[in-house]
């Protein structure tokens, strides 16, 4: 199986309110770019990633959490992260039964942790080499 279907897999397993809300995240997620890969890590946890991880979902006994592997360095106008806030590098979202999905919001963060896995890879590309003098 592909990490697609295997994400398809787990979200048909969750046959309470978990699996809808699920749905509604991996359909948010995909739809903030045309770009975003999806992946299967750590012995089963789904991954959305471009340029690097954006974030990782899994459903817990009464929530669903979507953790942003550098959600500390995010901008979150809409205050979505409400979880993991006393981290460094990770934050999450824990959503409960009940909870509605900010739709428009969760695009914009995800868009954010593109650009910030974007950004990151240019800082490590090397120097293009320099053009020597000739005297």
């Amino acid at each position: 199986m592909n990490p697609s279907e295997r994400i398809d897999k787990l979200i048909a397993g969750l046959t309470d309110w978990r699996g809808k809300t699920f749905a509604v995240l991996r359909k948010t997620i995909l739809q903030a770019d045309p770009g975003i890969v999806e992946e299967w890590k750590w012995m089963g946890s789904p991954v959305w990633s471009q340029g690097g991880i954006i974030a990782v979902a899994n459903p817990h006994k009464g929530k669903v959490k979507l953790t942003f592997d550098y959600g500390a360095k995010l901008a979150d106008p809409d205050k979505l992260f409400n979880a993991g806030l006393e981290g460094n590098q990770r934050r999450a979202i824990d959503f409960f039964e009940g909870d509605k999905v900010n739709a428009p919001a969760l695009k914009n963060l995800v868009r954010a942790a593109i650009a910030y896995n974007q950004a990151k890879t240019k800082k490590k590309a090397p120097a293009p080499p320099r053009k020597s003098k000739k005297t």
